[in-house]
């Protein structure tokens, strides 16, 4: 029997600058922001509208989901934040860290406990306030320690190329 898909309203009281929905795989935690979550499932989402709905699909879920918005004008005290993993049957609504953004999950639960102190002592860079402060790098040290998450593949790497494919011909 196929899993139910992840449904997520966003309810945002005004409009955001930026925001984006991703589902973390892996994680890299030499770069802050979304660059922290390696390389990402994106899910389009519109930063300016009042309400929209989102469907996730079921199959092979990432370790968690996680919904980033920054107010226009920026304001690190506003700027939302949410991070939910697949649990069927499950049902929540709430704010994504702040007021102005509400969120209603469908099949999934918010992930809570994180936060600054997910950041280990030995961390390199902790002590930059770029990093420190950024609340997706915070989660992917908590993705990192709870979860096991994978380092992202480098960013040069490609996969690997179908044998049965087209093969790129080169002229000498």
């Amino acid at each position: 029997m196929p899993q139910l898909p992840v449904r997520v309203g966003l309810n945002s009281a005004t409009p955001y600058l930026i925001m984006w929905l991703a589902g973390v795989r892996n994680v890299n935690l030499d770069r802050h922001c979304l660059e922290s979550f390696g390389a990402s499932d994106r899910h389009p989402v519109n930063p300016r509208a009042p309400r929209q709905s989102i469907t996730l699909p079921a199959e092979n879920p990432p370790l968690a989901w996680y919904v980033c918005a920054l107010p226009h004008p920026w304001d690190w005290t506003k700027n939302a934040h949410l991070a939910f993993e697949y649990t069927e049957g499950h049902q929540w609504e709430g704010p994504a860290l702040v007021r102005g953004l509400t969120v209603t999950l469908e099949n999934a639960r918010p992930i809570t406990g994180w936060g600054e102190h997910s950041i280990p002592a030995w961390a390199r860079r902790r002590d930059q306030w770029r990093y420190r402060t950024c609340r997706n790098w915070q989660f992917a040290w908590w993705l990192r320690t709870n979860r096991n998450a994978p380092d992202a593949p480098p960013s040069t790497w490609r996969p690997p190329q179908d044998p049965n494919g087209p093969q790129q011909l080169t002229f000498l």
